[in-house]
């Protein structure tokens, strides 16, 4: 069954349940409410007929009669009868009489009164003495309201129903069309997007709705799959090429190292060259296989406390081994007075590389120019901004720098395989942090990082 008929029929079934519910709880009150009052109101009528028939004398009788005529509202099929009773043998015979069960009038005699139904007819009976006898009084009516009020209200109940059963098929139909059709009519899009059309996109609707931010969530996750399949792409594309080339360039120089004997200088040479390209080959391998690893949250990477600013000094430490003519300055100015301030919870030989990396190419691309390095803190965050002097990158391009093996067009004169800033944004996702890049051609590139502040519970 389709979910718009299940709904359909769920809503059905509850709104005629909710309406047998109510509406059967207000008949059975007014059922139990009309059959109590009308027996009390036979019997206070029962009441005033045995005083007016045995307390009134004959002249003020005529013109109470008349006055009650007049004045006093006349029950459907209205009967009234009084019998004399000596005895309990007595009871019998007017039962027969009358032809009413003997129990109506042995519970009046033995209780002084009672109530009985018969049919559409309703009889209320009491005792009465008068003058040393005893007297049975019994009045008889049709219950006008139960039997026509009461029917009426059936109907309207019934009635109810089927108008409950028509509001809802209607609202089923309306759901339908507001609701189900559009769901349904996504889902047969859906279907058609596969690799092949992954640019595909779904209709999106005007109007402020659920159905509208579900197709642009839908419509969102599709732009972050076809990114991935794109970057993906572009990895597979890019990682071949770059791996291939060492390769080509070892198997070229032991075929011509082979092809014929060679002096032993030839051989030195041949031999160098394969080892060059072979560490080439094994950095670009490790730098592939440390990205991939990054790019996924490990649980077996060990985290621990220190300052941002101790990490910063050290690698700066290594940098001026490697790269003695480096020109990388570390601004003190912004440094939060509070030490806690600086604590961050991560990995010390992961954010060491992360940043190593980063200054590495802000003294590479700059010629070695100024680099500055500024530490700050808010409430939240451990601030570092990396800023150079260097070629910059074009803005268009500026999209694309965290693809692996990118490399922006002016760059082509610099070592680099495109591999250290998409590892080390790997690298600050991982401790939950955030790296941003603007950059301007020939006017240098800004690198902020934001680091957790880690709290001291």
């Amino acid at each position: 069954m389709k979910t718009q008929s299940k709904i359909a029929l769920t809503l059905c079934l509850s709104n005629v349940l909710i309406v047998l519910l109510f509406g059967g709880a207000i008949y059975y009150l007014l059922y139990k409410y009309s059959y109590t009052d009308f027996y009390e109101q036979l019997e206070a009528r029962a009441n005033i007929e045995a005083k007016y028939y045995f307390e009134t004398d004959r002249l003020n009788a005529e013109t109470e009669k008349t006055l009650k005529e007049q004045h006093y509202e006349k029950l459907t099929e209205e009967q009234e009868f009084v019998v004399e009773i000596n005895s309990e043998a007595d009871l019998a015979p007017a039962a027969e009489k009358h032809k009413l069960p003997k129990s109506f009038f042995k519970k009046i005699w033995a209780e002084g009164k009672s109530n009985l139904q018969e049919g559409s007819l309703f009889y209320a009976g009491i005792k009465y003495a008068h003058e040393n006898k005893t007297y049975l009084v019994v009045l008889s009516a049709n219950n006008y309201f139960a039997s026509h009020h009461l029917s009426f209200l059936r109907n309207i109940i019934f009635g109810g129903i089927i108008f409950t059963i028509l509001i809802t098929a209607y609202i089923s139909i309306y759901l339908s069309k507001h609701i189900f059709d559009p769901i349904k009519q996504i889902t047969d899009e859906v279907k058609q997007i596969s690799t092949e059309n992954i640019h595909k996109r779904l209709e999106e609707k005007d109007n402020n709705n659920e159905i509208s931010e579900l197709i642009s969530t839908f419509n969102d996750l599709l732009v972050r799959i076809e990114t991935a399949f794109e970057t993906q792409k572009n990895f597979i594309s890019n990682a071949s090429h770059e791996l291939g080339t060492p390769l080509t360039a070892i198997i070229g120089e032991a075929d011509v190292a082979l092809i014929k004997t060679r002096t032993q200088e030839e051989y030195r040479e041949a031999l160098q060259n394969i080892s060059q390209q072979a560490e080439r080959l094994d950095q670009i391998t490790k730098s592939l296989l440390f990205l991939a690893q990054t790019g996924y949250e490990g649980k077996k990477i060990t985290f621990e406390i220190f300052r941002t600013d101790e990490i910063i000094w050290e690698v700066k430490k290594v940098i001026d081994k490697l790269n003695p003519h480096n020109k990388i300055f570390i601004d003190l100015a912004l440094l939060p007075e509070d030490p806690k301030k600086l604590k961050i919870k991560g990995n010390k030989q992961l954010l060491h590389l992360a940043i190593a990396n980063i200054l590495n190419n802000a003294c590479k691309y700059s010629h070695n120019k100024p680099v500055s390095v500024s530490i700050a803190a808010s409430n939240n965050q451990v601030i570092v901004i990396i800023k150079d002097q260097g070629v910059g990158i074009p803005e268009h391009e500026l999209q694309y720098i965290y693809d692996p093996f990118f490399r922006a067009s002016n760059t082509h004169f610099f070592e680099g395989y495109g591999i250290g800033l998409p590892l080390a944004r790997n690298i600050i996702l991982l401790h939950k942090g955030t790296l941003t890049v603007s950059s301007a051609k020939n006017e240098g590139t800004t690198v902020q990082i934001n680091f957790p502040l880690f709290h001291v519970a």
